[in-house]
Parts: structure tokens; C-alpha cells; sequence
């Protein structure tokens, strides 16, 4: 009886201490007036973005409406605060962008602290606005952990 009980404490305490993986939401709402400078833009966009903390990757979808013509171009970019701007993190789609685009960005540890800091925005470019229409500061949401199963030690 003893000996039961000792390995199945042996056992969960395997698994206990295995490794979490946790994903991590983030958002952007994107505006003319947050443009680096301003634009006068009436487009608007909407940017929803989960991080897998494991596989270092972010999963997005972005959906852009009113904008003054079609997209030219949509990027990441970082480290810059909302007042700033910096180079491409990242592209987002394809050249000429649709309205609703989705992909997945590996990571590097660099762009990862980048993100977690918030020093990552998202631009819409056009051909009347070919520095950017459009713009919203990526931000962090809820983080949700799960616990990923070792196999226990033979």
C-alpha cells in the first residue's frame, strides 16, 4: 500500500512540474489620428492578435474599412512608443493587403520584449498616405495558461 502511494506521488508530482504554456491576447484599434504625424483619414481598423508563448509566434487578424483607397501595404512596427516611429517589425499579408487579412509572425526574443512592452504599432499604407493612413499601438489583453503534460520519468 505504501509503495501505491509513493509512486503515485512520484507520478503526479511529474507532471506538476512540467511546463506552462500560456497565450497572450493583444489588440489595436487603428485611426488616422494616431498616425505618426496625423492624417486626416476616416479609415478605421481592428487588429486582434493572440501570442503563443512556446512556440514564440503571433496569430492576427486585421480588418481595415474606409480607407482612401486600397491598401498599399500593412506592417508591424518597432520599438516605438505611440508618439514615435521606427522600422518594420514585421510585414502583414502580402503587397495590396485586403480589408481582412490574417497570418501568423515568428518571433524573436528581441521582438517578443518589444511586444510584451507594447512598443508595437500596426500601419495601413495607401497611395495617398504611402507612410501610413492608419495606425493603432499594440496592446496587451488577458493571458490564458495551460498546463502542458511531461512525460513522467521512467
Amino acid at each position: 500500500m505504501l509503495r501505491r502511494i509513493v509512486l503515485a506521488a512520484a507520478f503526479s508530482a511529474a507532471f506538476a512540474a512540467g511546463a506552462s504554456a500560456a497565450t497572450i491576447n493583444y489588440t489595436a484599434k487603428l485611426s488616422g489620428a494616431k498616425e505618426v504625424p496625423k492624417t486626416d483619414s476616416k479609415g478605421k481598423g481592428s487588429l486582434t492578435a493572440t501570442y503563443d508563448t512556446v512556440a514564440k509566434v503571433l496569430s492576427y487578424k486585421l480588418t481595415v474599412s474606409g480607407l482612401t483607397g486600397p491598401a498599399t501595404g500593412a506592417h508591424f512596427h518597432g520599438p516605438a512608443t505611440r508618439n514615435e516611429s521606427a522600422g518594420v517589425v514585421a510585414p502583414i499579408g502580402e503587397k495590396n493587403p485586403p480589408a481582412a487579412v490574417s497570418g501568423t509572425v515568428s518571433l524573436t526574443d528581441e521582438q517578443v520584449k518589444m511586444l510584451h512592452a507594447g512598443k508595437i504599432y500596426v500601419n495601413v499604407h495607401t497611395e495617398a498616405n504611402p507612410k501610413g493612413e492608419i495606425r493603432g499601438q499594440v496592446t496587451r489583453g488577458t493571458t490564458h495558461v495551460q498546463p502542458v503534460a511531461k512525460k513522467p520519468a521512467a
